[in-house]
């Protein structure tokens, strides 16, 4: 069995805090290492934190230089054989999730599966729209980041602390790196995690993009990059046709 280390990243957010912990504190797998990293909140989160501090592994309060800058914190304290970050409003799937995970297949390098998205109300949106691929290495992000953070096991030898260079999209980055190294990648083939859709990256979308391309032309090079944006441009306005016919 082995243990992993949950992280989870917040600031002011007591509205969200508590659902995500649930979601982890409830794991039937029992071998979980829990982080959490606040950012020295005023909104009573911490206030939250607190109340399940006997059943959190660490919790630590400060400033910290932005979210990377915290996850790395995270990162530096978890002595976990994989690693998940789940941030405050995201939650686990349902409560056998990390049990199923782990009897899919035995000892592979990154696990991975499907996320469901839900809006501020806490209702379901249903499934990404980059849909996670059937198979997954490192180059499989060249038309998108399709899959989202929270539905990604890693394990903990294969990481690298997240560039802080990047300050919208590193986790592409760190999942591309781990993707490189990993001998073994395995697709779950169910609903891991749920994610509220928001967070820094859509609230700076234009920089986010910017950083993501900068990423892509770095790991596959400047005209394929071009290229994709292409492709994905166009699955983009087949998506929002299709979405409105349906919707009409």
């Amino acid at each position: 069995m082995p243990k992993l280390t949950v992280i989870t990243i917040v600031y002011n957010n007591v509205r969200d805090i508590e659902r995500t912990i649930n979601s982890v504190l409830k794991q039937t797998y029992k071998k979980i290492e829990y982080i959490i990293i606040d950012g020295k909140s005023t909104d009573g989160t911490l206030e939250v934190i607190e109340k399940h501090k006997s059943s959190i592994s660490k919790i630590v309060s400060e400033p910290d230089n932005g979210i990377y800058d915290a996850m790395n914190k995270g990162l530096a304290l978890a002595t976990g054989d994989y690693v998940l970050f789940m941030n405050s409003g995201d939650e686990i799937y349902d409560e056998t999730t990390v049990e199923d995970i782990f009897e899919s297949v035995p000892g592979a390098d990154i696990y991975y599966g499907e996320t469901e998205m839900y809006n501020d109300n806490w209702e379901s949106l249903g499934r990404r729209r980059h849909e996670a691929p059937d198979e997954f290495d490192w180059k499989s992000f060249k038309y998108g980041m399709s899959i989202s953070h929270q539905a990604i096991y890693i394990r903990r030898s294969i990481i690298t602390p997240y560039d802080l260079s990047y300050k919208y999209s590193s986790d592409i980055d760190w999942i591309i790196k781990a993707a490189k190294k990993a001998s073994s990648i395995v697709n779950v083939r169910r609903y891991v995690a749920k994610y509220l859709v928001g967070g820094m990256s859509k609230k700076k979308h234009r920089e986010s993009l910017k950083e993501r391309f900068k990423i892509f032309t770095k790991y596959y090079g400047l005209i394929p990059n071009i290229f994709n944006h292409v492709i994905i441009a166009g699955n983009l306005a087949f998506y929002f046709v299709k979405h409105k016919r349906t919707n009409d």
